[in-house]
């Protein structure tokens, strides 16, 4: 069946926003400014940085807020009756989201936005491992082969990434490994936010849009009040301001109104990440969530193509092999492969297409302010 062209736009917004998401908090990592005591220095605050990105999640809310108002008004389909829920199951999935964000934009000043986005693959091995320890679920071989594929390609971008730096780069091979790490452990706060979502916020039928705007809200509060003692704690090499604390949100502010370049990638991240999980939710609804991992996988690939376009890395063909392990493992975990081509060759006509069941399920109320799709993970975040 050919796309209508809402569909295509929000494919194309999803990417586009996807993209723009890692390039902008790149480029503002990348980007020197005066500071609060006048001295120049490159704008290195991943914690002020998740706290605008939770501003964007709380948009979501809003939009969520604004599509309930329009179908009360007759303007849209009606939309479908929601559990009363207490707004505090949010916390816990806000904070391991709060941790998994804050955590990867520190690995970020430290490596390549291409591997940033590309380690972040390894979310399914700890996905899969933790829904095994809490949620009871049982792992078959093609979950298990995914995940093999998934660690080889995480190896195998780990290792470009030190023969890149190995051969003169931006970053020496300890900041590499060191950012690589950092990422790569982030993943585990954000499989714990999958599954803790699953197992807490599913059961309620909470709307996605409302689910992230209520993670953003709880996210950017909690954070907020975090940035007070981060201000006291001495961080080290692992500090990017001048006065070597965890975080300088005075600092940081500062820099963003000395240089509108900072101010606009701050802009464009905010934007981009209540666009994106807007678009996000849209296609998993539209299509199916095997869609929404094509276009990921896309995203990708551009982030690492304009990467090597705005000269931030050289090309590496062992980070292509990597990903393409990354992207064979993404499809086999989540059985894109193996029971597709099953159902192709051997049970053809026994049962109805679960992509059918699925549309024309979406096409009763409106996905975008129900809880219908409790299958995919609420909040998409960067």
């Amino acid at each position: 069946m050919a796309w209508t062209g809402y569909q295509i736009f929000m494919a194309l917004l999803l990417v586009t926003t996807g993209t723009v998401n890692t390039i902008s908090t790149k480029w503002a990592d990348k980007i020197e400014a005066p500071g609060k005591n006048g001295h120049v220095h490159l704008f290195n605050h991943p914690f002020l940085q998740a706290c605008f990105m939770f501003i964007g999640e709380f948009s979501c809310m809003l939009v969520y807020r604004l599509f309930l108002w329009c179908q009360r008004r007759g303007t849209g389909p009606p939309p479908a009756p929601t559990q009363n829920f207490p707004a505090i199951i949010f916390f816990l999935p806000a904070l391991c989201d709060m941790s998994a964000t804050s955590v990867m934009y520190l690995g970020l000043n430290y490596t390549y936005a291409s591997s940033y986005q590309m380690l972040r693959g390894s979310v399914i091995v700890f996905t899969g491992l933790l829904s095994v320890a809490f949620l009871r679920r049982v792992l078959v071989f093609y979950q298990w082969s995914g995940i093999s594929f998934i660690v080889c390609g995480l190896l195998l971008v780990g290792l470009a990434d030190i023969l890149f730096a190995s051969v003169g780069s931006a970053y020496d091979t300890n900041s590499i490994i060191t950012g690589d790490l950092l990422i790569v452990i982030a993943q585990v706060f954000a499989a714990s936010q999958f599954v803790l979502e699953e197992k807490f916020l599913y059961k309620h039928n909470v709307p996605p849009l409302l689910a992230v705007g209520w993670e953003g809200l709880f996210g950017f509060f909690t954070l907020s009040l975090l940035l007070i003692p981060m201000y006291f704690i001495p961080a080290g090499s692992l500090s990017g301001n001048p006065e070597g604390r965890l975080e300088d949100a005075i600092d940081g502010l500062i820099q963003i109104s000395n240089s509108w370049e900072i101010a606009l990638a701050v802009l464009l991240n905010l934007l981009s990440i209540a666009f994106f999980n807007f678009a996000g939710i849209s296609v998993t609804m539209e299509f199916s969530a095997t869609t929404r991992m094509v276009l990921d996988s896309l995203r990708t690939l551009l982030i690492w193509a304009m990467s090597l376009a705005l000269g931030w890395q050289s090309f590496q063909y062992l980070q292509i092999i990597g990903f393409i392990l990354l992207i064979m493992g993404t499809f086999v975990y989540n059985d894109v492969i193996f029971r597709p081509f099953l159902k192709k060759h051997c049970c053809r006509g026994e049962e109805h297409p679960q992509s059918e069941i699925e549309h024309s399920n979406a096409n009763e109320t409106s996905p975008l302010i129900s809880g219908s799709q409790a299958c995919v993970p609420v909040c998409a975040n960067n």
